[in-house]
């Protein structure tokens, strides 16, 4: 039986989903065809994109991947970082602990509140006028 390649892993933020495809190699990341420079511009996102290769001490051993869809910018970084997390994970189940420790295996589960009738937003009243 020969050695698997590739691993997969699934990354949800609040309504992106990112499946991300890891395989040894030089440490390219390419997201949704394009590289991570040119789809994720601001260096912030850029970096929580690559926590999980940075709390492991990984970066530059794997190629990595990544189809996401929904959401904006920042919700779909934090479902890149998931994904990667997790397909980390199958690579080597000894990352658990450090994964775990910075909090990158959890689901972070807020979600935008749906607005409410006879309110113009999720909590925000109309204006009341007493007289």
């Amino acid at each position: 039986m020969a050695a698997i390649s590739e691993f997969l892993g699934t990354g949800r933020r609040k309504t992106a989903v990112a499946r991300v495809r890891i395989a040894s190699g030089t440490g390219k990341i390419m997201v949704n065809g394009r590289e991570l420079e040119n789809y994720f511009p601001t260096e912030s996102l850029r970096m929580v994109v690559n926590q999980p290769l940075v709390v492991t001490a990984l970066t530059g051993k794997y190629d990595i991947r990544v189809n996401v869809q929904g959401g904006g910018p920042f919700g779909q970084a934090g479902a890149v970082r998931h994904g990667i997390a997790r397909a980390l994970l199958e690579v080597d189940l000894n990352l658990r602990p450090v994964l775990k420790a910075d909090g990158l295996l959890t689901r972070d589960p807020r979600k935008r509140e749906r607005k409410k009738y006879g309110q113009p937003g999720a909590r925000k009243r109309f204006q009341y006028s007493k007289r």
